[in-house]
């Protein structure tokens, strides 16, 4: 089915996005999550790249374009195009800038690896910075305070970033339990939280079924899910009072935690900064040795 009327605004058009999403095929969801996730790219690249880049015929985009209402895909690439009122460079394109800046050419030594990355997390992280609101953060972090208990969920590749939060708060006195996956308790610890406690999640493709399956249920209750994932069409965004969405580029074996690490720090900072009453140069305890 079409839409009659094309969506006019980018808010719009990812409105539509995410209504049809969960009654799209496989490959519109793959077009979606690309849509979404890199909207300067959508805006710039042509068709015949996009496809090639993300392995998806060309035809497909111009399919799905028209599935929403438009004649084809250079009409729906207009609404991406209206969005640019400052154009700002997308992943790829800050990635050349930082290898053209750092001199880089062809190494695959294993210090090549290394400066592979770090141009990766550079990137990265000027996208947070690129797509992080004010609002975002001080939302997150005034429920964060508000809570009577934070419970933060994170598995598998996600674990580090829920051990850095647990860290973290606990060290600014906040009362915080993390769900565990060991013995397979964290779905029943979960039902222990309270309409005044608060969920902190955090899930990357592809997503821990357990994890999906506790913040559907949390939220379903009223309780407020702060989330940390990779699209606004990730399983667990629908339930996120706060969503932050830090896009992958690339599912490989070397994808990175600087950018949701970043945030994670960003968000207890803030929060010290208001247990503290100290906005200018709030402070998070470490643990010294004896």
């Amino acid at each position: 089915m079409t839409e009659a009327f094309p969506p006019q605004s980018y808010e719009d058009l990812i409105r539509v996005i995410h209504d049809r999403y969960d009654r799209m095929s496989k490959t519109y969801q793959k077009i979606a999550v690309y849509l979404t996730q890199n909207p300067n790219d959508v805006a710039v690249m042509s068709v015949n790249a996009i496809g090639e880049k993300t392995a998806i015929h060309a035809s497909s985009y111009v399919r799905y374009a028209q599935s929403l209402g438009f004649r084809g895909f250079k009409e729906m690439q207009a609404v991406f195009q209206r969005r640019l009122t400052t154009p700002a460079p997308g992943f790829d394109a800050r990635v050349k800038a930082l290898e053209n800046e750092l001199g880089a050419k062809e190494d695959r030594s294993d210090l090549g690896f290394l400066r592979d990355l770090v141009v990766r997390d550079i990137s990265s992280l000027q996208d947070l910075l690129a797509n992080s609101s004010a609002e975002q953060i001080s939302a997150a972090a005034n429920l964060m305070e508000a809570a009577d208990t934070i419970y933060i969920l994170g598995q598998l590749r996600s674990a580090p970033v829920a051990e850095l939060l647990r860290y973290m708060l606990t060290m600014l006195g906040k009362r915080t339990v993390l769900l565990d996956a060991t013995g397979g308790l964290s779905t029943h610890m979960a039902k222990t939280i309270g309409s005044k406690d608060m969920l902190f999640a955090i899930s990357f493709r592809f997503y821990a079924n357990e994890v999906v399956n506790i913040v559907d249920e949390v939220a379903a209750r009223g309780v407020p899910v702060v989330a940390i994932s990779d699209s606004t069409l990730s399983p667990i965004a629908k339930s996120a009072r706060v969503l932050f969405a830090i896009p992958e580029h690339e599912y490989t074996f070397s994808r990175s935690l600087a950018a949701p690490m970043c945030l994670a720090q960003a968000l207890t900072v803030a929060l010290a900064a208001r247990l503290q009453k100290d906005r200018a140069s709030p402070r998070i305890p470490v643990v010294t040795g004896p």
